[in-house]
């Protein structure tokens, strides 16, 4: 049987999510807070920055394994390169769609 959907509850649910989300998303240091205002390079250097640190950080992992330093096991490796591969490619994917909506816009006229 199906359970009938209870409006209510699943905008607290989506509410709750959009709170959990705000909450995970890091300011950016520039940010001019009396202003308000988020600046969108900011933003995006922010995300570039993170993807790059993630990167590093699975390589530093992999060099260390590789070296045969005991601290470090196979699984913490795997997990960093894996991590690394996602991140990068959800920011190769960010790059298309928004030189997509830069091609868009410039092919309106006026």
């Amino acid at each position: 049987m199906i359970k009938a959907i209870d409006p209510n509850q699943l905008l607290t649910q989506m509410r709750a999510m959009q709170t959990q989300a705000n909450q995970a998303m890091p300011m950016p240091a520039e940010q001019n807070l009396s202003s308000g205002r988020v600046d969108f390079g900011d933003l995006m250097k922010n995300a570039v920055d993170k993807v790059n640190e993630t990167q590093q950080t699975a390589g530093q992992l992999r060099t260390a394994f590789e070296l045969g330093d005991p601290k470090v096991n196979l699984t913490d490796v795997m997990i960093a390169s894996q991590k690394s591969s996602v991140a990068f490619d959800a920011t190769v994917q960010v790059r298309n769609k928004l030189i997509e909506a830069y091609q868009e816009v410039m092919r309106m006229s006026i």
